[in-house]
């Protein structure tokens, strides 16, 4: 299938965006935007910028106050029970982590295998193990998230991400707060299955990230766009960002790195 034929990964006409917290406040206007699979995004933001909220409209998790968004050509407003199957193709990793505090991070994990495919624990164990050995969590499977630091935590959202093996994979501001060994990993990490990693069969996956900080994102091959001032500004590619003369992409592109450990 030629490049223009495949249908998008997710496609937005004339979207307007409401606030998670209040549906009522429009946090941005007017977004027209078309991911392609095997397609790699770093949409970055100042803080109160909307990035949250975008991403979950990406998701399908929320649906647009105005204008279209379509989700492996479904629009999103019609993603009810019967489009379970679609909406569990994409993969979602909340800042901070968002686990569930009693349980452990291998119960956390396993939740996905748990709820959606009707597993009971004893036949999630293989699955899980592999997982949580892949991502180097191995040792902390039976501690739960109070006593694991946030560049672990980070990391275990990310396995439960993963566990149903999702198409897309839709991350917000992962590499906020990590140390500067864990983003490295993360940045080597999220490349691999950008090109095909073994635990997704070898099929190449498409990535979409909010960043509050671009430098740690520099690629020739992936794609950037700005969210300000209400609006969504694709920016091209990476050498497009660096060129250009707005003052939110030089702040973004001079934001401190974290360098603890």
């Amino acid at each position: 299938m030629s490049e223009p034929e495949k249908t998008a990964v997710i496609e937005m006409c004339g979207v307007s965006v409401g606030a998670m917290r209040d549906i009522g406040f429009t946090v941005l206007e007017d977004v027209n935007w078309s991911v392609a699979p095997g397609d790699f995004w770093a949409v970055a933001g100042q803080q109160h910028s909307g990035k949250s909220d975008f991403l979950m409209l990406s998701a399908g998790l929320m649906a647009p106050v105005q204008g279209d968004c379509k989700l492996f050509g479904t629009e999103t407003r019609r993603f009810d029970e019967t489009k379970l199957t679609e909406r569990l193709r994409v993969g979602f990793v909340f800042e901070g982590g968002q686990l569930f505090n009693q349980l452990t991070i291998r119960e956390n994990v396993a939740l996905p295998l748990q709820y959606h495919c009707d597993l009971p624990s004893a036949g999630t164990g293989h699955e899980v193990a592999a997982l949580l050995e892949l991502l180097e969590l191995t040792p902390l499977a039976e501690v739960t998230p109070a006593n694991v630091s946030d560049n672990w935590l980070q990391r275990a959202a990310l396995a439960r991400a993963l566990m149903l093996k999702p198409e897309v994979l839709l991350l917000d501001n992962p590499l906020a707060g990590l140390g500067t060994r864990h983003r490295q990993w993360w940045l080597r990490f999220l490349d691999q299955l950008w090109h095909g990693h073994a635990w997704c069969g070898g099929r190449p996956m498409t990535l979409i990230a909010t960043t509050d900080d671009l430098r740690p994102w520099r690629n020739a091959d992936r794609k950037f766009a700005l969210l300000y001032d209400k609006k969504f500004f694709p920016l091209g590619a990476w050498n497009e960002v660096e060129s250009a003369n707005d003052p939110v992409v030089k702040e973004l592109l001079a934001a401190p790195v974290e360098l603890t450990s």
